[in-house]
């Protein structure tokens, strides 16, 4: 994959980020979602403590329909169980017996396989995928090049997961591409590229806007807890999330049909009863 390099969003495409993110912390089922999800994710959990296992984990999440979270969790939690190293030497046939519950086995298999050739290529070079100082663009490219399967978007999951939700990325889903752009008028590429440019704008708008996000957190009271140290890259993330897979998924008469000339963008005058 080539290095998508950053560009300094516009001053209007960053407040448009963030009077969407306005508008979204203010809904209630968004609000619920996000408390539910934000301390201790049900799709990546604070229990697997093994970055590589969470690298996998997120990797093997793809293509997993919410309605199978719960069977999902149980393979993952079988996964860890067994451990990374384990996994790693297991049989195709072993490793085929631990996915089918939540399928396409081969691709889940060369997932893994060519997540543990780079895993040791990076442990050759001195490359921690967890340092502080690492250069995630470059982390993410790297796994977007070098692991079957998994493109920019599991890339971005896979470094997030791995570094902590408070790592400062933001991953952004084929939806959030889809859906989410439009809906703030943001023109993408084509192709995979458009994850890492969506990436870099929420990113750039939760650095510059941190402290008026605080203050939506707090205004609406939001259960969730924040470093103090970091900017909210990963409540950003869930709020916009679940707006989208809430509201922005399927038609929805609160959902303004002049977005985004219409910066309210739901339950607006335009918005039919």
């Amino acid at each position: 994959m080539k290095r998508v390099e950053r560009s300094r969003p516009s001053p209007v495409e960053i407040s448009r980020v963030f009077r969407l993110a306005q508008r979204a912390a203010s809904l209630p089922d968004v609000q619920a979602e996000v408390e539910a999800n934000h301390d201790n994710n049900r799709w990546w959990p604070t229990s697997i403590t093994d970055t590589r296992m969470r690298m996998l984990a997120a990797g093997w999440s793809t293509r997993v329909s919410y309605r199978m979270i719960t069977t999902y969790a149980d393979v993952i939690n079988a996964a860890d169980t067994r451990g990374f190293d384990t996994l790693a030497t297991s049989t195709d046939a072993e490793l085929t017996a631990l996915i089918q519950p939540i399928g396409l086995p081969r691709a889940r298999i060369g997932y893994l396989r060519s997540l543990t050739d780079l895993l040791q290529h990076w442990d050759k070079e001195a490359v921690s995928p967890t340092a502080a100082d690492a250069d995630t663009d470059e982390l993410i490219r790297a796994f977007a090049t070098h692991v079957r399967g998994a493109s920019y978007k599991v890339a971005q999951c896979a470094l997030l997961y791995a570094r902590g939700y408070h790592c400062g990325i933001i991953p952004v889903d084929s939806g959030m591409v889809t859906r989410l752009a439009p809906a703030l008028g943001v023109p993408l590429p084509r192709g995979p590229v458009a994850h890492e440019q969506l990436r870099h704008l929420l990113e750039a708008t939760a650095h510059t806007r941190a402290d008026d996000l605080r203050t939506l957190i707090s205004k609406h009271q939001y259960d969730v807890k924040i470093p103090e140290t970091a900017p909210p890259t990963w409540w950003l993330h869930l709020v916009l999330i679940y707006l989208k897979r809430l509201h922005l998924n399927r038609p929805s008469h609160r959902i303004c049909p002049n977005r985004p000339v219409c910066l309210q963008t739901i339950d607006c005058p335009h918005t039919r009863p």
